[in-house]
């Protein structure tokens, strides 16, 4: 394709636009990252905005990376990949995916397909629901998959469900219980009261599963924030977890560790999670890599939404695995 024709397209005026407005680069910056002269950058946003492309999202934001999200289907096995450019200089690997979370589940909403969505916590989470605009579903209903925590920082793992819920303009179910039982406590006789049970029975419903993961270090809340004064992070690597998914801390083939605390966990089961129709995984950052792998090898994703540079990791560790 000639560079003025390629410059003109769509994939072309989304990938600036997303830099521009996303990662909230200045377009000296967006030119010198893509290539271009600060005039092409200016005048793709300009062209942006006369076909209506800038909204609250971004249309298309996806198509300059089609060959990573095939590749990445690919050596993951997942079925759909979505992969957002993010701001390499100053990397954040929460910022893009939450935006291209938002985007991903405003265009799925539209086809009008869920009735019933299952929800985890997390900093990527939070970063999506703050880009999504408020639209009205009232016929949907959000469903915290997990307990939350009672100490962190600002964020805040009990509202996520609730502020999802706001935006779309529906229902919540709040799963409100700690994300771990205190060791006295009779995980079976806790569950067994009449709010706990009926939530439970709503998790085996679900239309969609909207998750992130982390792995076993303080970049992660859980990690940080809700672990259980007498379990490490120590104890944990010690028994193979490479990282958690909803709170279940899996081994590197995706399997949960034998560990005392997975019996302790006040959430969906792992088993659970693999039935659900549809089951979207929001994560990026090199640190999430394994993790990401790990629940790919489980079956618990079916959409990813990551970064380019995850994607680049993940693709290039799938081909040193091949020539090993």
């Amino acid at each position: 394709m000639p560079r003025d024709a390629l410059e003109d397209s769509d994939a072309f005026i989304s990938e600036v636009c997303w830099h521009y407005f996303i990662n909230e680069m200045t377009q000296a910056e967006v030119a010198k990252l893509m290539g271009v002269t600060r005039l092409r950058v200016n005048q793709a946003i300009q062209k942006a905005r006369a076909r209506n492309m800038v909204r609250i999202e971004i249309d298309s934001p996806f198509l300059p990376r089609i060959e990573a999200q095939q590749a990445l289907c690919r050596v993951l096995g997942v079925t759909k990949a979505l992969v957002a450019p993010a701001n390499r200089d100053a990397y954040d690997y929460h910022r893009a995916v939450g935006a291209a979370l938002a985007s991903y589940l405003i265009d799925t909403l539209r086809e009008g397909a869920w009735r019933r969505i299952g929800v985890s916590w997390g900093v990527t989470i939070e970063c999506a629901v703050r880009r999504l605009p408020f639209i009205s579903h009232p016929d949907i209903e959000v469903v915290s998959m997990l307990g939350g925590t009672t100490r962190g920082t600002a964020f805040n793992s009990f509202s996520i469900a609730s502020s999802l819920a706001e935006r779309f303009g529906s229902n919540y179910s709040l799963l409100a219980a700690p994300v771990y039982l205190s060791e006295r406590v009779d995980r079976a006789a806790f569950l067994s009261q009449e709010l706990f049970e009926e939530h439970f029975a709503k998790l085996e419903t679900l239309d969609a599963a909207v998750m992130t993961a982390s792995d076993v270090s303080p970049r992660s809340f859980l990690v940080a924030n809700g672990l259980p004064s007498e379990v490490t992070p120590k104890m944990l690597t010690d028994a193979g977890a490479i990282g958690d998914v909803l709170g279940r801390f899996l081994d590197r083939d995706g399997r949960p560790i034998r560990h005392p605390i997975d019996a302790r966990t006040v959430g969906v089961s792992i088993e659970t999670v693999a039935r659900i129709p549809l089951k979207i995984m929001a994560a990026a950052g090199p640190h999430k890599v394994e993790i990401i792998r790990a629940a790919a090898r489980a079956g618990l994703i079916d959409t990813l939404v990551t970064d380019d540079v995850t994607a680049d990791l993940l693709i290039a560790g799938a081909a040193n695995e091949e020539t090993t």
